[in-house]
């Protein structure tokens, strides 16, 4: 039963763990801080029941171990789900078709910037989304809708100032 408790707690701080370096990273100071002491406390009596059985019961390191590697698998599929904060995505497409797509994202209250661009062979049209990123999967399902072969990129962003729809009012 202590195996599938520290299995267990393990679990939980590390995946706490995983979730407050993204808050960090987001400048999300008050939940980060309270993660942090949760977390902590959680650290402390998983790492003195391990460390004070540890002769008597070598499998309770197992247990850590274990637990470690899976809390950090389910903290990063939690920040996926969370998926708080700002992305970026990028859009080369054909010029033909750049325009377009633009006026259909901005039908649909995305935030597009064109840009233009020479490809190898042909123009281009560059699209500049920023988004949440709770939103991302279902305006690229709508971009794979419209356009063939669009080139999609993306990256983790933070505000400064400014920005269409992005800010909390």
């Amino acid at each position: 039963m202590e195996f599938l408790i520290i299995l267990f707690a393990k679990v939980v701080e590390v995946s706490l763990s995983t979730v407050r370096t993204v808050f960090i990273s987001k400048g999300m100071k008050g939940y980060s801080s309270l993660i942090a002491f949760i977390e902590v406390l959680i650290w402390l009596k998983v790492v003195s029941v391990v460390l004070i059985g540890i002769s008597e019961n070598p499998a309770n390191m197992v247990a850590y171990a274990i637990g470690f590697a899976i809390g950090n698998y389910i903290g990063i599929w939690l920040e996926s789900k969370l998926a708080i904060g700002l992305i970026t995505i990028q859009v080369i497409v054909d010029e033909s078709v750049g325009q377009e797509l633009a006026d259909y994202l901005r039908s649909h209250n995305v935030a597009v910037t064109v840009m233009h661009g020479k490809g190898r062979d042909t123009n281009r049209s560059i699209l500049i989304l920023h988004l949440k990123r709770k939103i991302k999967d279902k305006v690229i399902a709508e971009i794979d809708k419209k356009v063939e072969k669009a080139l999609i990129t993306s990256s983790d962003v933070k505000v400064i100032h400014g920005g269409y729809g992005l800010l909390r009012k």
